[in-house]
């Protein structure tokens, strides 16, 4: 069978955090003549995997991205794209390869962003009038050539899909998510760090191999696009799309962080928010307008919570999916109305003029 076969039967699904089948997405292009770009930037919140693949298992990387230009035709490149003065950037460039340096920023290292910065543009999203792999344009007219961009790790499991075959690959996991897989592990834990897992464990299992403190109450799980949970629930859950998926989350781009019991978590949220207003490409008016609108609405909330207020998130977070250029406003939106519903209890207690930390009796003032 061809690579993209042996990827089909093995059922690869992208570890970015959108999970789209990796054989459709090599097909497309082999058929297009496109060109590489690996994503090792690490963009969510709290990620950590794409700079442990480059660290550890840098030939696999690159072995995964030669069988996917090596279909091609005609001479493509392979650029590698991380962070500009982040560690992953510095142990690309000692290797060698075609290192493209990515500013910062949250929205930088989506798919498109990518690929403009590599064509000369800004490191922006562009708008999708087709996917980039068939190629597409700069907002001036300038033409780009077809890219396909794909995930550190999703390009290590490539190469072993093609050392070790689609039977050992399906060995781990579901069959609905199958594969080995990573996740970051971060926050209020002992031992924080990249694990390697597969979709279908126990997240009580993960929570309990990085020590969480033990008074934590809540759990990111997926980032600044994912979903928050308290602990109690998480430990119910296997870490999978199927389970996370009735909180309105899913498996993502693999990452937990267990949040800061000593901190309230309005406060966490806020400056969450707050981050994300701050990271809007510019370019559209729910990043524009819609995000930051969101952020000032919790902060209303944090400090008045009430229902009024509380309808006002709700509100605000109803009206940022499926309308920008990318999928940052949606993920953010999910984030604060899965924090919204976490956090009722929470609110609740506010309301009342305490906070149920484990500082017993602490006291708030609202304005």
């Amino acid at each position: 069978m061809s690579l993209v076969d042996d990827l089909h039967a093995a059922g690869l699904t992208g570890r970015g955090g959108a999970a789209f089948s990796t054989a459709v997405k090599i097909r497309a292009a082999h058929d297009h003549g496109a060109h590489l770009v690996v994503n090792a930037c690490d963009g969510e919140l709290g990620a950590g995997k794409d700079a442990w693949v480059v660290e550890h298992h840098l030939d696999e990387l690159a072995r995964g991205a030669a069988l996917v230009v090596g279909g091609r035709r005609g001479r493509r490149s392979v650029r590698f794209a991380a962070h500009r003065g982040s560690r992953t950037a510095a142990l690309l460039a000692a290797a060698g390869v075609d290192l493209l340096e990515v500013p910062g920023r949250y929205v930088s290292s989506e798919e498109t962003a990518l690929v403009s910065l590599a064509e000369g543009g800004l490191a922006r999203p562009l708008t999708k009038r087709r996917p980039v792999v068939t190629g597409g344009q700069h907002a001036d007219g300038r033409r780009i050539p077809a890219t396909v961009v794909l995930n550190a790790e999703t390009l290590w499991r490539v190469a072993q899909v093609e050392a070790h075959g689609p039977g050992w690959f399906r060995s781990f996991g579901t069959a609905a998510e199958p594969g080995p897989r990573l996740v970051t592990v971060s926050g209020a834990v002992l031992r924080p760090g990249v694990l390697e897992t597969s979709a279908g464990v126990p997240l009580a299992d993960l929570l309990d191999a990085a020590s969480p403190a033990p008074a934590a109450a809540h759990v990111g799980v997926g980032g600044l696009g994912g979903i928050l949970l308290t602990v109690s629930d998480a430990r119910g859950l296997r870490w999978s799309t199927a389970d996370l998926a009735h909180h309105g989350g899913s498996v993502g781009p693999g990452v937990l962080e267990v949040l800061d019991p000593s901190r309230c978590p309005l406060d966490v949220v806020r400056e969450r928010l707050a981050y994300a207003a701050g990271e809007s490409a510019g370019q559209c008016g729910p990043c524009m307008f819609g995000v930051p609108a969101l952020s000032a609405a919790w902060d209303r909330l944090a400090a008045r919570p009430d229902a009024a207020s509380r309808d006002e998130v709700r509100r605000h977070a109803g009206l940022l999916p499926g309308r920008g250029a990318c999928r940052f406003p949606d993920g953010v939106a999910r984030f604060a109305a899965s924090a919204l519903t976490v956090l009722a209890p929470h609110l609740a207690a506010h309301a009342t003029g305490s906070c149920p930390r484990p500082e017993v009796g602490h006291r708030v003032q609202h304005a």
